[in-house]
This record gives structure tokens, C-alpha cells and sequence, in this order.
């Protein structure tokens, strides 16, 4: 059987160091880091998202401002808003929850977004030192999943990554990051998707294999390499009524039968998700340092 990477048990440690970072930035020099997080209307994946956000944020001691509005808030006045908070010296992290309003464009409230403050790294400005490798913040999701392999000594160098999935928020940045010119990077990178022909055949070379599609089970025992490292990003509700709630959550990744062929694999829920979290808490965390000007 496959070892289980924990992200749940890893956030937490890591989770512990940030508290204790938080507390000499304090004592030191009288920062708290402030994460602005900004919901539009009543989604309810969003809501269980933000929630979990605010939480991580309370036990490390950030500053959470819960910003929530109907889903009629007009664009204007949520451009206005993020612009009071670009200038706001106690608010380091601005963190709008997607997917917005269809009458709200989400390009343009992401690129209104100070890339200083873009904590989510979705900013066209670190985008793209992200694409060239400089220092920037890095989408949480995609490094989650970078951290996430190095600290459980998952070597990425050298090694054939295979991801399937193309979105910008995992997949793209995610290739972007592990092809790096750097010791913690260095894959060769395949990206798969819908148009991909025989990903079957793609994926079985993986060393690393990434699912990230939004679809129960796409991922298949026959589509792994003996071996491999799995990595499940997908997070879907499938209906279950022997559940107090009516469903469970399951993954991209067929995890029963794909977990005795891999060598590692990730857990849905308890994987990748704690991660992102975490990820999003560090980027806050720099962020405040950086306008503090802590080295």
C-alpha cells in the first residue's frame, strides 16, 4: 500500500512554526500581518472555503477582516473597495473568493488587486515572475503541492511530472513552478488536457502524477506507473446517504485502487487542501514582512 501524504498533519506543524514567527514579528516590531478576505454572494463551497481560511488565520494570529456582500454588490463598488484596501497599511493580504458574480469581471478585480498585497498570486505581475522565476508570490495550491513533496522527501528533480489538467489557478502555474532552474524544481513537465490525446499511455510514464480536473475518478489504476507518486487536487461531492450531511468527498483519483500500485498518494479529504491553506497564511506572513521591510 501506498504511503498516505498527510497534508493535514503537515499543515499543522507548519502552522505552529508560523505562530511562533508571528509572535517575534510582534514583539519585534509591533507588525500583525492583516489577510482581507472577500466574499461575493452565498456560495456554498466558497463559504466552507473562507471559513476554513478565517480559522487557519485565528490560530496563527492573523488578522482576518471577513469582508461578505450579496450577490448583487456591484463591480464598482468592490473596485473601490479593493483600492481602500491597496492602501491600507494594516491590511498586507487582499484575498477576493472566485468564482465571482457573472456581471462582476473577474480579470479586471484581479488586476485591480496591489501585486504586493496579491497573496493568491493571480496578478498578471506575478504571473509572470513566476514564469520567469523571479521572487513573487506564488499561487497557494500549486506550492502547497511543491512543499507538500519536498517535506515528505519526494524528490522533484530530474523527475517526469505529469499533470493533468490545464487551469490557471492549478495546473498552468503548477507546471510553471516545478520546471523551474532550481534545486527544489528542475521536473520535466507534461501537461495533459481534454484535448490530450491517449493521457493513459502519458500518464503511465509519470515518476509524479497530478490530478486536477474537477471529475470523480479520472485518474485509474491502469493509468499509473507502478511506483509513482499521486497527487490528488480534486475535490468533489458525490451523494452518500449512509452521511449525516447527504454526501462525501471524494477525489480526482480512483484512491482505493490507485493507492496499491503508487508509492505515496494523496488523501481527498485531508490532502492538498490543508496546504493551500497554509500556503496562503505563508504568502500573508511575507508579505507583511516585506512592508515592514524585515529581511
Amino acid at each position: 500500500m501506498a504511503i498516505i501524504l498527510s497534508g493535514r498533519d503537515l499543515s499543522d506543524k507548519m502552522k505552529q512554526d508560523y505562530k511562533k514567527e508571528i509572535e517575534q514579528i510582534k514583539q519585534k516590531h509591533n507588525i500583525v500581518p492583516g489577510l482581507a478576505v472577500i466574499l461575493i454572494g452565498d456560495n456554498p463551497a466558497s463559504l466552507s472555503y473562507v471559513k476554513l481560511k478565517e480559522k487557519a488565520c485565528t490560530e496563527v494570529g492573523i488578522v482576518s477582516h471577513d469582508l461578505r456582500f450579496n450577490a448583487d454588490y456591484k463591480e464598482e463598488e468592490l473596485l473601490k473597495l479593493i483600492q481602500d484596501l491597496n492602501s491600507n497599511n494594516n491590511i498586507h493580504g487582499i484575498l477576493v473568493q472566485l468564482p465571482l458574480p457573472e456581471h462582476i469581471g473577474e480579470e479586471k478585480i484581479l488586476c485591480a488587486i496591489d501585486p504586493e498585497k496579491d497573496v493568491d498570486g493571480f496578478h498578471p505581475v506575478n504571473v509572470g515572475k513566476m514564469m520567469i522565476g523571479a521572487p513573487s508570490f506564488l499561487p497557494a495550491t500549486p506550492s502547497g503541492i511543491q512543499q507538500l513533496l519536498l517535506r515528505n522527501n519526494i524528490g522533484i528533480e530530474g523527475k517526469h511530472v505529469v499533470i493533468i489538467g490545464r487551469s490557471n489557478i492549478v495546473g498552468k502555474p503548477l507546471a510553471m513552478i516545478l520546471i523551474q532552474k532550481k534545486p527544489d524544481a528542475n521536473a520535466t513537465v507534461t501537461l495533459c488536457h481534454t484535448r490530450t490525446k491517449n493521457i493513459a499511455e502519458i500518464a503511465r510514464t509519470a515518476d509524479i502524477l497530478v490530478a486536477a480536473v474537477g471529475r470523480p475518478h479520472t485518474v485509474t489504476k491502469d493509468m499509473v506507473k507502478q511506483g509513482a507518486v499521486v497527487i490528488d487536487v480534486g475535490v468533489n461531492r458525490i451523494e452518500d446517504k449512509t452521511r449525516k450531511r447527504g454526501y462525501r468527498l471524494i477525489g480526482d483519483v480512483d484512491f482505493e485502487e490507485v493507492s496499491e500500485k503508487a508509492s505515496a498518494i494523496t488523501p481527498v479529504p485531508g490532502g492538498v487542501g490543508p496546504m493551500t491553506i497554509t500556503m496562503l497564511l505563508h504568502n500573508t506572513i511575507q508579505s507583511a514582512k516585506k512592508h515592514a521591510g524585515i529581511e
